[in-house]
């Protein structure tokens, strides 16, 4: 079988994954929906805070991240410089460069970079973000797993950028509500 490339991601009631310049403090962060969250998805906690909390991450369904450099650089400014480091970490950046563990930065295109993952054995591919790779793998994406937050952000960081007008279907195969206002809605294609 072929391993899926899902775009796992929290996404405001208007469609921006983070604010402007990349906050996303507005996402809540307790609720009824982080035990679907933790049991479903463990290994898209950061290693250090999984850890920390006991969690075990080996159930998970990935095996590889991949991410943009403004979506990776979270975690080193929050004292995490290798964040997913139980899984194998992939950094697009055409102008930054960072050497830790488990991870590896590449100016490559992500199209062919997902695709020689593809052909490899191993878990699913979580597409972490942002909105530019996101938008340059839209057509590889399999799977999208939506955390629609209860809050409109006004302006920020969209879901994808706008492009050319190439419509793609997804159907829903599953959506379930919380309390917490949280509705996690998954799409495959």
């Amino acid at each position: 079988m072929m391993r899926e490339l899902v775009y796992y991601i929290a996404v405001s009631l208007d469609g921006f994954i983070a604010g402007p310049h990349g906050e996303f403090d507005a996402f809540p962060v307790e609720g009824d929906h982080m035990e679907t969250l933790v049991r479903e998805y463990p290994d898209t906690l950061p290693t250090d805070i999984a850890g920390l909390q006991g969690i075990d991450q080996s159930s998970g369904r990935f095996s590889t991240v991949v991410m943009g450099w403004n979506t990776y650089v979270i975690g080193p400014e929050n004292g995490m410089p290798s964040s997913y480091r139980h899984l194998e970490q992939i950094v697009f950046s055409r102008r930054h460069h960072a050497d830790e563990e488990n991870l590896r930065t590449t100016a490559e295109d992500p199209v062919d970079v997902v695709s020689e993952l593809r052909a490899r054995e191993g878990g699913d591919i979580w597409l972490c973000g942002g909105a530019d790779l996101a938008t340059q793998l839209r057509g590889q994406i399999d799977r999208l797993v939506l955390k629609h937050n209860p809050v409109v952000l006004g302006g920020g960081i969209p879901l994808f950028h706008a492009g050319h007008y190439a419509p793609a279907e997804f159907d829903l195969v599953r959506s379930r509500d919380y309390a917490s206002g949280v509705v996690i809605s998954e799409y495959e294609r």
